[in-house]
């Protein structure tokens, strides 16, 4: 009978070795990792059976684990693998079987200069309080941003930072400040639950993973707007967006209420993709929206439409478009035209752009 065990460990530790972002089981497949955006096949490494995707994804789950993952069909953790790297992993059923997909967590929090993002994110954690979002698609490295940010304000503040996570990624370890991990499912019910509970935690910064619901949403402008520094990510392409998902996810009786707070808590918006590199690798491209006293009246009376026009005319206030990073990527040679032209939400403004 195979050890699957050692069988996962031997796969774990090629993902960390090929500096693979994800790995995956999947029936009638060999193990698959994701380098550079393309997924690579294991090809010397026979195809998995149901079986083994089985076996591999029971080596993972603890007890308690199981007895959730058997009742809700699909399941969400991080696993620690020795004290080499850390795993984001999904275990779910497809067809009858079960796949796995594991996203590397690195052991190091990267530094703002280290993932090639601008200088201005230093001084948004310099701030004592607002509202800061990262934004974009999956798997485009907006947990890593607030990982550096917050790990930057680990290293020059003495402040409580807590931290709601689903499931925790990245773990911190204290300098200056005190920092509080808490995952929902083992250590909170629900992001909406822990947020409010932190009103009594005497927090300065707070971390949370993701805005799902208008409750959640609604507590993170208060703590906003009552002395925290509240940094969270959103599943939007760009400023604009992101500021009209926050506002439409509430009955309309409540949006002129959610776009006052908005535009007096809000510090920023930073929307992010990782575009691969002409000479290997994946490096950023990004908007920067800062929350202007321009952009405050444009929130507040509902102009969103007229932000990108803001940001394309704010460079000297530290602004810029997805497009015009875009271009700028392309004229340094890091990335392709093609590539520029696949990631833009505006393909034909930044071909007259180029």
């Amino acid at each position: 009978m195979p050890n699957y065990q050692t069988q996962l460990k031997e796969f774990l530790n090629l993902a960390i070795k090929e500096k693979a972002s994800d790995l995956h089981f999947s029936v009638g497949h060999p193990p698959i990792l994701r380098i550079d955006r393309k997924l690579i096949p294991l090809i010397k490494k026979k195809k998995l059976t149901k079986a083994d995707t089985q076996g591999l994804a029971l080596a993972l789950l603890n007890p308690e684990q199981k007895q959730k993952f058997f009742s809700q069909r699909e399941i969400d953790f991080s696993y620690q693998f020795e004290n080499r790297a850390r795993f984001r992993v999904n275990v779910f059923f497809q067809r009858g079987a079960i796949s796995v997909a594991l996203r590397q967590i690195p052991a190091k929090i990267p530094t703002i200069e280290e993932l090639n993002l601008p200088p201005i994110l230093h001084s948004f954690c310099r701030h004592s309080q607002g509202f800061f979002l990262v934004t974009g698609p999956s798997s485009h490295g907006k947990s890593t941003t607030l990982a550096a940010m917050i790990d930057e304000i680990n290293r020059t503040r003495s402040d409580h930072i807590i931290t709601i996570e689903d499931p925790i990624e990245y773990l911190f370890e204290d300098e200056k400040c005190i920092i509080d991990q808490r995952e929902v499912d083992s250590d909170t019910l629900s992001f909406a639950r822990a947020l409010r509970s932190t009103f009594r935690q005497d927090p300065d910064v707070i971390m949370l993973g993701e805005m799902r619901d208008p409750e959640t949403i609604s507590t993170a402008l208060t703590a906003a707007e009552t002395g925290h520094l509240v940094l969270s990510t959103l599943h939007t392409n760009n400023a604009a967006q992101s500021i009209h998902r926050i506002v439409d996810t509430f009955p309309p009786q409540q949006q002129g209420q959610i776009r006052a707070q908005l535009s007096g808590s809000l510090l920023g918006v930073f929307s992010q993709r990782l575009i691969p590199r002409i000479k290997g690798g994946l490096i950023p491209a990004y908007e920067i929206m800062v929350a202007t006293p321009a952009i405050a009246t444009l929130i507040r009376e509902n102009k969103i439409h007229e932000i990108p026009m803001v940001i394309e005319t704010s460079a000297e206030q530290g602004m810029i478009s997805m497009n015009r990073c875009l271009a700028n990527l392309v004229k340094r040679k890091e990335i392709s035209v093609e590539n520029a032209l696949i990631y833009s939400l505006n393909p034909e403004e930044l071909r007259r752009l180029l």
